[in-house]
Order: structure tokens, then sequence, then C-alpha cells
């Protein structure tokens, strides 16, 4: 069990001990998924610090059964794997409000993400993911949901 415990520990530690890699300042775009039924979301990511960036995503629904957004934060630390192509993982939260006719409301969220990426030489960005969120309202939200999304953004 102790070598175990010592060898995650090495693992870990060699992970978030990379080398830096070029992240650009800003990037905005759209990540294509469920989004909890919201659909696609606005995406803006803000690099932070060497290997971390924070990434705000909204999404809205405005139909005839449902009106609803959620706003999620994730704080995300970027791994390089070779040249341009990144994994990351992150972790954060949201909210998000409601309206379904007779019933509306608020919610909260609490979010993890894994995924893939590739930057390419010209000012784009693709991504894949996987976000798990966890929701706290009984009306709406208030199961796992499982996300998967792809990302496209333009960086500056």
């Amino acid at each position: 069990m102790k070598t175990f415990f010592t060898s995650i520990v090495v693992i870990f530690a060699f992970t978030f001990s990379t080398q830096a890699q070029d992240i650009s300042k800003n990037a905005i775009g759209l990540r294509i998924g469920d989004s909890d039924g919201l659909g696609a979301e606005v995406s803006y990511q803000r690099h932070l610090k060497d290997n971390n960036r924070l990434e705000l995503d909204l999404g809205w629904r405005d139909s005839n059964n449902v009106e609803a957004f959620k706003l999620v934060g994730l704080y995300q630390w970027i791994m390089n794997i070779d040249g341009g192509f990144n994994w990351f993982i992150g972790a954060g939260g949201g909210i998000g409000a409601f309206d379904a006719g007779e019933v509306d409301g608020i919610y909260a969220l609490i979010a993890g993400d894994i995924g893939i990426e590739y930057n390419f030489n010209i000012p784009l960005i693709l991504s894949l993911d996987f976000r798990p969120e966890f929701g706290f309202n009984d009306d709406f939200s208030d199961d796992v949901n499982l996300d998967i999304a792809l990302g496209i953004r333009y960086q500056f």
C-alpha cells in the first residue's frame, strides 16, 4: 500500500511539473455539446500563469417550453503532450436559472473537466473535453450530467 501511494504521488508531481507551454492570453469561441439540454455554449479562456487558465462558459436556451441559462467557471491545468498537442484537467462550479412554464428557479452546480486540445500555428484551438456536472435543484438539475463537447476557439 505504501508503494502504491508513493507511486501515485510521484506520478502526480511529475504531471504537474511539466515545462511551460505557449498558452495564448485569451481565447473565445464555442463549446458545442449537450450542456444539460442548453446546446452550444459561448466559451472564453483567460491565461492566468504558467500552465493555468480560467475558462468561462455561458449556455442559454430560449424555446417555446423552456427559457434557461447556465454559467460555468473552471480553473484548468494544462500539460503538454507534444508540440501544440496538450491535455488539461480542471475543476469549478456554476449557476443557472430556468423558466419552464409552471416551474422556475435557480440552481448551482459543481463541475470537473478533462480533455485534449490542439493549438494550430494559426490563431485556432480545437478541443474535445468531458465535463461531469453535479447539479443542486430538485426541479431542474439535481443529478449528474455527463457532457462531452467539441471546442472551437479563436486565440488572441
